[in-house]
């Protein structure tokens, strides 16, 4: 694994950590890959009861990789399905790995890292984290991560912070239940060890199955619902307030709107 990490203790507690530190933990095509591994393998995993899911450094998660975006830039719409579509089935391969997941948040979490904060089973933020679904500043749209989003906060939620982009903090993702609760960075580990040892009491098998079960009693996220998403990210991308968006961020400008 070249963009996360793994450790694994004698409980049988996992932290998956991003480790691109210098980038703020944006995603790249080859974190995204990886983290789809690493759900599979944990989720597997007899020996892991529990895992935490966090950032090296000083963010959780920046959102989508510089790069990456500039490669979307110049890909086909083919491609660019398919570089949706990877994105699309990471998130569902955490989502529904048999392993209760929690959140650790500290520092950014922008795009991408909302949608990993929202496949969580839980998740904690320290106390001056800053969230947003930024998309739409680059003339885009927050759509493989929406079902994921939508699940945990609710329709009525989410379009406060769906559609205007804006930058919140701990306390209203707490607020939009985005968040189970914001603690100060000192107290950020001790919530998650007070969050995590009832895992460690339960029937692994027993958990596994109510995870299950109650994501069947929520909102559907399967195939159809995936690929629509996936589509509409690739359409997004074609549109002349994609390409405008794009050129002004990459040209540090302020987009012509």
């Amino acid at each position: 694994m070249k963009t996360i990490v793994i450790e694994k203790d004698e409980r049988g507690v996992a932290i998956l950590a991003l480790n691109r530190p210098e980038k703020h933990n944006a995603m790249s095509a080859g974190m995204i890959a990886e983290l789809t591994k690493a759900a599979a393998m944990l989720g597997a995993d007899p020996d892991v009861r529990v895992v935490v899911l966090t950032g090296t450094g000083a963010s959780f998660c920046a959102g989508g990789d510089l790069g990456w975006m500039r490669a979307q830039m110049g890909a086909s719409q083919a491609e660019r399905m398919e570089g949706a579509r990877a994105l699309a089935e990471m998130l569902r391969a955490l989502n529904e790995m048999p392993k209760p997941l929690i959140g650790r948040v500290q520092g950014n979490a922008f795009g991408g890292g909302v949608g990993l904060i929202s496949v969580c089973d839980v998740a904690i933020a320290a106390e001056g984290a800053k969230l947003g679904l930024t998309e739409v500043r680059l003339g885009l749209i927050p759509a493989t991560i929406s079902p994921y989003v939508v699940a945990r906060m609710g329709e009525a939620m989410a379009r406060r912070v769906f559609m205007s982009g804006r930058i919140f903090e701990a306390a209203e993702a707490k607020a939009l239940g985005l968040v189970a609760k914001s603690v100060i960075p000192e107290h950020l580990d001790l919530a998650i060890e007070a969050e995590l040892k009832p895992y460690l009491m339960a029937a692994p098998a027993a958990v596994a199955a109510a995870k299950a079960l109650v994501r069947s009693l929520g909102p559907v996220i399967d195939d159809a619902v995936i690929g629509r998403t996936v589509a509409a990210l690739a359409d997004t991308w074609e549109t002349p307030a994609a390409a405008e968006g794009l050129a002004a961020f990459f040209e540090k400008r302020a987009p012509e709107w």
